[in-house]
C-alpha cells in the first residue's frame, strides 16, 4: 500500500512539474507552481518527512507563487506606464 501511494504521489509531481515547465504564461505558471506545492507536500508526507512537508507547503505552495504574481502585476503595470504619453520629453 505505501509502495503505492509513493509511485502515485511521484507521478503527480512529475506531471505537475512537467506542466510548469512547459507552461508560458507566468500568470498559469504560478498557479500551476502552486500546485506542484501541493503535489511535493503530499509525496513529502507520503515519505515521512512531515516538517519538511510544511516547509513545502509555506513556500512551495503559497509564498512563491505569490511573489512571482506581485512581480508580474508590477513588471506589466510599469509596461503600461512607460506606453503612455504623459511624460513631457
Amino acid at each position: 500500500m505505501t509502495d503505492a501511494l509513493i509511485v502515485i504521489a511521484l507521478l503527480l509531481t512529475g506531471i505537475t512539474a512537467t506542466t510548469a515547465a512547459l507552461t508560458r504564461d507566468p500568470v498559469r505558471q504560478a498557479a500551476v507552481l502552486a500546485v506542484l506545492g501541493l503535489c511535493l507536500a503530499v509525496l513529502f508526507t507520503v515519505l515521512q518527512a512531515p516538517d519538511v512537508a510544511l516547509s513545502q507547503l509555506g513556500v512551495g505552495s503559497a509564498i512563491t507563487p505569490l511573489l512571482i504574481l506581485l512581480t508580474v502585476r508590477r513588471v506589466r503595470r510599469e509596461e503600461h506606464s512607460d506606453d503612455r504619453p504623459d511624460r513631457p520629453e
